[in-house]
């Protein structure tokens, strides 16, 4: 189980992040760009959920590569990712974090963050590890 203050540590750990607000709520970005944020959930949202109950707790959304890679990230993480109408043609996936590993959530962040990233700064995180 992980919280939106794991969200903020793991993304730390991340070179060249600035935390801020998207639509006013909690967001990550690098170089101006978006690829982490709180999503709560609309009205919208939950009234598309018909009769079944909408994941509980917080929700954040991670920024794929494009549609292949989301499609692999969903079938990879069946239990903690998931999306929804309203992402139908975005490539981007929702992440429960009430069940998301620390582990798991720590590559889907990073996964996220190498979308934006400049490539000589990914390329320096990545040969760091």
């Amino acid at each position: 189980m992980a919280t939106l203050d794991d969200v903020d540590r793991l993304v730390a750990e991340l070179p060249e992040v600035t935390t801020g607000t998207s639509y006013g709520n909690q967001a990550w970005s690098i170089g101006g760009k978006v690829f982490a944020w709180e999503r709560p959930f609309s009205k919208a949202d939950i009234k598309r959920f018909g009769d079944e109950s909408p994941p509980e707790g917080p929700i954040l959304g991670i920024r794929t590569e494009d549609l292949g890679d989301k499609e692999a990230v969903l079938a990879a993480h069946p239990k903690s990712c998931f999306t929804i109408p309203h992402f139908d043609g975005y490539s981007a996936v929702l992440v429960q974090l009430d069940v998301v590993a620390a582990d798991e959530l720590r590559q889907l962040l990073e996964d996220g963050w190498l979308v934006f990233a400049p490539d000589a700064v990914a390329k320096e995180y990545l040969s760091s590890d």
